[in-house]
Order: C-alpha cells, then structure tokens, then sequence
C-alpha cells in the first residue's frame, strides 16, 4: 500500500512531512491499513489515535538504544517445530500466517508480521502438531501470527483440526484485531466453523487500544463470539499519543465490560526497533495503572505487564519485585535470572 492509496480511500486526509519521510526497512512492517479503520481516522488531527497506530511515520528507522532488538522475546531461540514457539510451561503460541489485515505501526513481531511468507504450510502445521502430542506440559496454543483470522474457512478448519486430531483437550486461543480492523470478516459461517471443534474451549484474544476503536461495527463482531458463548478478553498495548491517559483507559476498558470483554492485560510495548515513539516510559505506565486503579472495577482493571528484554519472560509490573538503579528497572524474570529494562 502507498500514501496514495490512502488518499484514494480517504481523500480529505493531508499526509504529513514525517509520513511521506517513510521508509520500509528491516525494522518496519508493510504498510496496510482496512477501509474500516481508515474511516476511523480524524483527518483534522494528525496526531490522531487511530492515525497513529496504522499509518506510518520515519520515526520508524530509527533505533532509540542498543537495548532494542527485532526480537526482544527470543522466540527464534524457543522454537520446538518450525513456527512452534514454547516460553512458558504450560503454553506454546503457533505463527498461523505473517499477513494481517492491518499492520500496525507499533508491531512487537516486525522480525515476523509482514514479510510475505504466508500461512503456514501442511508440513509446518504437521511438524507443530506432532510436537504438541509429545508435550503435554503444553495445555493452551495461541493461535497468532500475523492475523489467524486472515486465513480461508479451508485453512483454519485443516489447522484447527490438525492440532486438535493431536491433542483433543488443546485449549486455543484465537489472537486477533479482525473484529476491531475489518468486523465485516466476523459472519456466521466462521462462528459455525469454530462451534464445530468442541473437546476443549476457544478463547478469543483482541488488541483494543483506543475506545473510538469499539464501534458498532466493532461491536456487532465481538457479539457473535460471545453470544456463541467464546470468552472474549482484550489485550490493551499502553501506546504514547493513542491511550497514556487515565481517563481514556477508564471509557475504553468500562466499554469492554459494557460489552462482555474482559480487559485481561495492560501491556507495556517491548523493546522492538523502530517503536520508540509508542512506549510510554516506564515509570509513568506505573503512575497511570496506580492512578487507574481506583477508578475501575476489580472487573474492568487488567494486569500490567511487560515482557522482559533478552527473552527474560513476562512480568506483573504492579506486583513482581523489582528495584530501581542508575535510570533502569531490575527485575527478577520468571527464568530465575534479574533483566533490566531502560526507566525512560
């Protein structure tokens, strides 16, 4: 997509000096924005939320420190089949396809999302499903990429039923933006497909970031998953510019409680080359959630995590120990060793 297509789809926007400045690189992904999400845009405000998060700027080639990497998670490094990720115990996360819908400007897997490899082959899908009847230590696979939700009816239902044919009682979880990006994918025959697969349960897994993001059409989506009875939780990314606000997080996560969406996490953007202007440091993430807390409900106030650089694992920010040194935050990562992670 080019900056002229957007003006196709949205003729009053004016692109700015910092967008035309772009530049796809290694540390960017594509640029692609839906018809929907495009419609969102307040083309009076270049400083828009929904404008931020999917058109993109050159303050995506730069790199802010030594300390960001494309890969900050090291999940290259935690592959146990081709695409198999396995961090943690318990749970294991399967890179369905690299396409999405919409690629958003603050993208963690930008080593991944957007390079044109496609969905997942059989043989890939195959050799993951043999690994997952090997290790039942693996409960729950996310099912996450890129977008699973840009796969055809054919490829989901030959992938969802190659991992359950291997473990009947997987419980999967279905990551995505397609409700928020594109809801006109969402129809029946997809809820029909999923309904079919029954040993274990479904979990759907969005990124609502903004409460603008919630529209009716948005909306509309989310019902058909939880009328059919999947649990639906949002998995917020805490973004400078789009939601660092009290009071924005208050009307986004008491919307998603209004609609049957539980917000699960608050996540701090990690550490990925080229996102700098998205991360929010980390000692004012800390004043927002502290600030937030009394103004939800136990319901409607997720946790705050963040995944530790050098793939040191995920953390509570608001509860895990940690102390502050000379500008950074030490934590003790479940992996049993102490991770810093930049204050600022």
């Amino acid at each position: 997509m080019t900056f002229s297509d957007l003006k196709a789809l949205r003729p009053d926007i004016q692109i700015t000096r910092e967008e035309m400045l772009w530049r796809e690189d290694t540390a960017t992904v594509p640029f692609k924005i839906t018809r929907h999400f495009a419609s969102l845009i307040d083309a009076d405000d270049p400083s828009d939320p929904i404008r931020r998060q999917s058109v993109p700027t050159c303050l995506e080639n730069s790199k802010a420190g030594n300390y960001e990497t494309l890969d900050p998670q090291q999940e290259e490094q935690h592959l146990i089949a081709p695409r198999l990720v396995h961090r943690y115990q318990g749970t294991a996360a399967f890179l369905t396809t690299d396409y999405c819908a919409m690629y958003c400007r603050h993208c963690f897997r930008r080593r991944f999302t957007g390079g044109m490899a496609g969905p997942a082959a059989d043989q890939e899908i195959q050799a993951a499903a043999k690994a997952l009847s090997e290790n039942l230590q693996i409960k729950e696979v996310l099912l996450t990429g890129g977008d699973v939700l840009t796969l055809s009816h054919d490829q989901l239902r030959y992938l969802i039923s190659s991992f359950r044919q291997a473990r009947p009682d997987l419980v999967l979880r279905v990551c995505t933006r397609i409700p928020i990006v594109d809801p006109d994918r969402i129809d029946a025959s997809l809820i029909q497909l999923l309904e079919s697969f029954d040993t274990a349960p479904f979990y759907v897994m969005l990124q609502v970031n903004h409460p603008r993001e919630l529209t009716d059409k948005a909306l509309r989506a989310v019902r058909l998953f939880t009328d059919s009875g999947f649990p639906v939780l949002d998995q917020t990314v805490l973004l400078k510019g789009v939601n660092d606000n009290v009071l924005i997080l208050k009307e986004l996560f008491e919307k998603c409680i209004a609609n049957r969406i539980i917000p699960y996490y608050l996540f701090q953007a990690d550490l990925v080359s080229g996102t700098a202007s998205f991360r929010v440091p980390l000692s004012e993430s800390l004043r927002i959630y502290k600030d937030l807390k009394p103004l939800l409900s136990g319901l409607a106030y997720p946790k705050l995590a963040l995944d530790l650089p050098n793939g040191g694992g995920k953390v509570n920010f608001s509860t895990d120990s940690y102390i502050e040194e000379d500008g950074w935050f030490l934590f003790d990562g479940p992996d049993g060793r102490k991770h810093r992670y930049p204050k600022d």
